[in-house]
């Protein structure tokens, strides 16, 4: 049976309902410039610019080098809805486990959603100085070991999107230098692990790697954190190897 006819409310708010309109759009079609969004909802394009903009302001676009407006982060959120987000989840508590079992320290699943990172699941060690859940939770993906290594699949003119200036006026800190990032980024992508030393909180050292689906595509990252004054960087390649035996058992399980 088809879904009743909807009738607009009695005092309908005709900008809401365009702007509602251009971000379903967004999230549904993909890209639009002002002209097609103008022509779409039948507005004048200065009022299209305007209805734009403010999705920008709010996260529910942005703007590519080519002028034309995309999803932004908030509507990026459907990629990892709650069902999404549970499944992933499920799978990756035993894996997470196991890290901790294995390094004998604190393991998470991060994914990202536009400059940020959402901690979908902590599992913390036994041990009495260790650093402690941080399961929902959401820091600047620039600022953990898990984000760095999903900013990295981020292309040039995307990345360079995500901390344009004007998106950080009305935020506490200003974006990072977009070079010195940009060349960190490079150096993660050929290690295919990073390291936070103190960026999200003193005194804490993590190291993250990517899981992908099955086209290749990173789409969560595995992480390990402990407390910097046990972290010896010679043990390196034992948490990257461990990080990355259980990304690649995790993957499987996603295929």
């Amino acid at each position: 049976m088809g879904q009743p006819f909807k009738a607009p409310p009695a005092y309908a708010i005709t900008s809401v309902d365009n702007a509602l309109r251009i971000a379903a759009m967004l999230q549904l079609e993909g890209s639009l410039t002002v002209s097609e969004a103008a022509d779409r909802i039948g507005v004048a394009a200065s009022t299209a610019h305007r209805l734009l903009r403010m999705l920008v302001y709010r996260d529910f676009a942005v703007q590519d080098s080519d002028r034309a407006y995309r999803v932004g982060p908030l509507l990026e959120l459907a990629a990892h809805s709650r069902s999404a987000a549970s499944r992933l989840r499920t799978a990756a508590l035993p894996e997470l486990h196991r890290i901790v079992d294995q390094l004998g320290e604190s393991a998470n699943l991060t994914v990202r959603t536009g400059d940020t990172v959402r901690f979908v699941a902590s599992v913390e060690c036994g041990q009495a100085l260790r650093v402690g859940s941080r399961e929902g939770m959401v820091f600047p993906a620039q600022r953990t070991s898990g984000g760095l290594v999903l900013l990295a699949e981020v292309p040039a003119a995307e990345l360079a999107a995500l901390y344009a200036p004007e998106r950080f006026t009305e935020r506490p800190e200003p974006p990072p230098d977009l070079g010195q990032l940009g060349d960190e980024l490079a150096k993660i992508r050929r290690n295919e692990f990073a390291v936070n030393d103190g960026r999200s909180e003193r005194g804490v050292v993590a190291v993250g790697v990517a899981v992908r689906d099955g086209s290749g595509n990173a789409v969560a990252a595995l992480s390990v954190s402990m407390p910097s004054v046990r972290y010896d960087k010679r043990s390196l390649p034992r948490y990257v190897g461990a990080l990355r035996a259980a990304a690649a058992r995790l993957e499987r399980g996603l295929d």
